[in-house]
Parts: structure tokens; sequence; C-alpha cells
């Protein structure tokens, strides 16, 4: 095991940014302190040839002009709240709208265009990187001085894992998660329909036409969102125009459990997540429209897919979902767990 680091670069405002390379066993992760975003992962196929699963960009320049979210950490709201706004304790708190007339991941400015701190070290089994943020009160609109850290854990059992953790000394809400594009074939191989995924999840959030959840909890038999059992990702993306919805994860929330499983075929590769979120948001690159990616990559619609496990979009304004808040009495921790293995013939 073992964790390196570079200068990847310094940004107009005179902030540098640094890249940390993390190995073990049979991975290779790679991590900026710009958005605490990951940046590559390196996996192994059946054949023993490591591809980057990740798409992302190669320069730092490229990464400032993030505007999918690639691999990001989105907060302190990630997804989308209404109107751009919500009331707490019989105030209305107004947020910036960078979706319409809705907040869409806290809006311009949040947490994925920060530079964050960091600390590296190696724990037991693993070797971690841990990133953390203070977020001033009123920033983005939001209540309270936030501290934020979110660590990396690589592991020989191939096994990456992500910790969110906040404190806030004000009642406020909050929702992390990462916004990683994969392709088990590797980045730049085209498209993921042929895919299979299988997700944890009985229910969907039902949207309106602003992709804002009506607050009814849609059950999956017999729809196109049903991925039950392992199924293409392509097989009935047509009837909903590509994914790019909330799904409850079955079982206890705040108890790591299984949420997902994607196997890509020629690569042999299988991505098994768990995590003690309520929430899993599936999202099939929908918006990807000849993005320059790394190296000679370009990206087009459905050739990255994301598992964002987080909390469940617009919560702030639905008394109806769990719980979404941080306060002087009440932290914040969840984890995800990816886990990745091969199956051989």
């Amino acid at each position: 095991m073992e964790i390196t680091h570079k200068l990847f670069g310094v940004l107009s405002s005179g902030e540098e940014v640094f890249l940390y390379t993390l190995r073990a066993g049979d991975l290779s992760l790679s991590i900026s302190s710009l958005g605490a975003a990951l940046t590559a992962l390196y996996v192994p196929s059946r054949k023993g040839r490591a591809d980057d699963v990740l798409l992302g960009y190669s320069t730092l320049d490229s990464w400032t002009h993030n505007r999918t979210f690639m691999g990001v950490v989105a907060g302190r709201f990630a997804n989308r709240i209404a109107k751009g706004r919500f009331s707490l304790d019989g105030k209305t708190y107004c947020l910036r709208r960078n979706d319409g007339e809705n907040s869409l991941h806290s809006g311009p400015g949040g947490f994925d265009r920060k530079v964050w701190e960091t600390e590296s070290y190696r724990h037991e089994d693993g070797i971690f990187l841990r990133l953390e943020l203070c977020s001033p009160e009123g920033e983005g609109g939001f209540p309270g001085n936030m501290t934020v850290s979110v660590t990396y854990g690589l592991f020989p059992s191939n096994e990456v894992s992500i910790a969110y953790e906040a404190h806030c000394d004000a009642l406020c809400p909050i929702n992390l998660t990462n916004h990683a594009y994969f392709n088990l074939k590797g980045e730049g191989s085209g498209s993921i329909l042929h895919h299979e995924l299988l997700l944890n999840a009985s229910a969907y959030l039902e949207l309106d036409g602003d992709k804002i959840p009506t607050g009814k909890l849609i059950p999956l038999a017999d729809t196109p969102f049903d991925f039950r059992q392992m199924k293409r990702i392509g097989t009935d993306i047509a009837k909903v125009g590509g994914y790019d919805h909330c799904f409850v994860v079955d079982g206890a929330q705040a108890i790591l459990r299984p949420c997902a499983q994607v196997f890509e075929a020629s690569s042999g590769r299988i991505m098994r997540v768990f995590t003690t979120q309520p929430g899993v948001q599936f999202y099939t690159g929908n918006f990807l429209d000849g993005i320059e990616g790394k190296l000679d990559s370009v990206y087009h619609q459905y050739d990255g897919f994301c598992l964002e496990t987080q909390h469940f979009p617009d919560s702030p304004n639905k008394p109806q979902f769990p719980a979404a808040l941080v306060g002087p009495d009440k932290a914040y921790k969840e984890q995800t767990l990816f886990v990745f293995d091969i199956q051989t013939n």
C-alpha cells in the first residue's frame, strides 16, 4: 500500500491544488483537493489489464470548468431543492439557483468549487485521504457555520470507502454525495447501455416536470425502473428518456447495506455498492454532449453512469422524507462502500 501526491496546479486565486494517488490491492485511486474529486480509478479486467473506469479530465484547467460535476463531492445539499428555497424554524432561506428556478447541488460556488484541506494516513488494513472544508454562515444562502470532512479509504481487498461527516453550529439541511461517472469498460470506451445493473430498491421517487419529487414513492414492479433483477441499463431507457431518478434503498437507514451491483461483460468487472444513506440517484449521463475528457476521450450521452448515494432530493421541503439535517446537537455521518471483483469466465 502506498500514498503519493504532487502539485496539480495553481488556481487564478493563487490556491494550490494537489493530486493524491492511493494504491492498494489491484486498485489505484486518484483524488484532487479541488472539489474532493475522484479523478481516476484503475481496476483490472479478467485479462489483467487495468483501465481507468472514471470519466473526467486530464488538466486542472478542465476540472475548473467541470459543469457536469464529474467526480466531485456535492454540497451543502446535493441534488435539487425546489425554487431554491426552504423554511426552517419559521425562517425562509433563499439559495442560489442554477437549474431553472431550482438549486442544483447548492448552486454556483458549492463544495465542488472549493479547495479542501488534506491529510493522508494509514490505519490498520487501509490507506486514507481525509479532506476537510469549513463553510461559513450564509454561504450559498444556508444557515450556520459548518465543518465537513470526506475520507476516502482504499483497501487491499479492492474496496473503496467514502465516509462523510459534518458538524454545524445551527440547524441546517445537508446532503453529501460523490458524483463519479463510471464506465466499467473503461472511460472513453463508449456507451454504458450494455452494462447490467441491479438495484436493491423497491420504489423510486416520482418527479414533476422540473425533476422535483412530488413526495410520492412509486413501486418498481411493472415499470421501466425495475432493476430488482440484473438488467441491461439500455433495456428500457428509451421509455424514460434516460434515468435521473432517486431510488429508495431497501433496508434500515444508517446501516451499511447493499445498494447496487453493476456488471460489464467484456471486461468481467463487477462493482458492488453499499451505503448507509436512504437513497441512490441513478443517472445515465443524459447531458453529456460531446465533452472533451481525458487524453483524447470525448464523452457523449450515456457514456457514463452515476450511483450517487444520498438523502432524498428536496428533503427540506418534504417533511415526509427522512430528515436531512445537521445541527449543534445532531452530527451528520454517512458511509458508502464500493467493492470491485472480476467474473473470470
